[in-house]
């Protein structure tokens, strides 16, 4: 195929259904769309897709199309994430991910780096999803968990997380602290919505607690801390997080099977730049010797 351009707009055509939202989606006029896509067409002998009136839906020969075009449009954003951590220099962006919860800590962090490195324009994402380090979608991902094993990638290990479980002043004035299982029926605590949570303090939780105890429920972290803050229950923070909150009482001090084990993970492809390598020095510079 000799027209990029058409491909593309074919590409988007399926990606977003209509022509108004390709147009938008590339920059062009919504004729320049039709125009493409009746061009590519007339090339090819066959029809990429079925016109009706909430859009366009690609045909089997439009699908196979799209899976070409979107296996191209990965490599091109796997190879500029590759150029953009070439630089001699710390400068340009440094993209950061790592689960919400944790920006409490990573942040500070971030925002320490940039200050010795004033030209970088930190973009620190978070969130469950795993972005893709092989196709430049960051350039270094703190996971927790279980060690990543995706190929290709770099892994150290940065930290364990200490966890505690703790509860606000007010909720401990009106309920007290339990001090055996036998009283755990008696207190309200904060925890995951997911009864199949695989993070050990959970595990833990089920077993001790009686359902009918877990009584504010949450798919999200931030969530689950700001509920224990506002004095909904018994829920669980790193012991780091919990420093940063006078308010908070220890109920029960953190365990070693609680801990979550913290990894650095890049890309091999970047891993040695200039830029990663900063960042990764002094993100372990920070953890080493803290209390995580």
């Amino acid at each position: 195929m000799d027209n990029w351009e058409e491909i593309k707009t074919a590409y988007q055509v399926a990606r977003m259904g209509t022509v108004s939202g390709a147009a938008d989606a590339l920059g062009v006029h919504h004729a320049t769309v039709i125009r493409h896509i009746d061009a590519i067409e007339g090339r090819l002998g066959v029809k990429l897709f079925q016109r009706h009136a909430r859009g366009y839906t690609p045909t089997e020969a439009g699908h196979d199309l799209l899976r070409v075009a979107q296996a191209t449009d990965d490599q091109f954003a796997q190879l500029a994430g590759r150029i953009k951590g070439r630089g001699a220099d710390v400068s340009g962006e440094l993209v950061v991910t790592s689960l919400g919860v944790l920006s409490v800590q990573i942040s500070p962090i971030l925002a320490a780096f940039q200050q010795v490195h004033k030209d970088l324009v930190v973009r620190y994402l978070t969130g469950d999803r795993l972005f893709r380090l092989e196709y430049g979608e960051a350039h270094v991902a703190i996971r927790a968990g279980v060690a990543p094993d995706q190929p290709d990638n770099v892994v150290q290990h940065l930290t364990d997380l200490q966890i505690g479980a703790y509860a606000s002043t007010a909720y401990v004035a009106e309920y007290g602290k339990p001090t055996m299982p036998e009283e755990y029926v008696k207190h309200r605590f904060v925890g995951a919505d997911d009864q199949d949570s695989r993070a050990p303090y959970f595990k833990w939780l089920r077993q001790v607690a009686p359902i009918t105890s877990l009584t504010f429920r949450t798919t999200d972290d931030n969530a689950a801390a700001a509920a224990v803050k506002a004095g909904a229950g018994i829920g669980f923070f790193t012991k780091a997080a919990a420093l940063q909150h006078s308010d908070l009482v220890e109920i029960f001090e953190p365990r070693p099977e609680w801990s979550v084990p913290l990894w650095l993970v890049t890309h091999v492809d970047l891993h040695r730049t200039t830029k990663v390598q900063a960042a990764l020095k002094f993100i372990k510079q920070h953890f080493q010797g803290k209390t995580a």
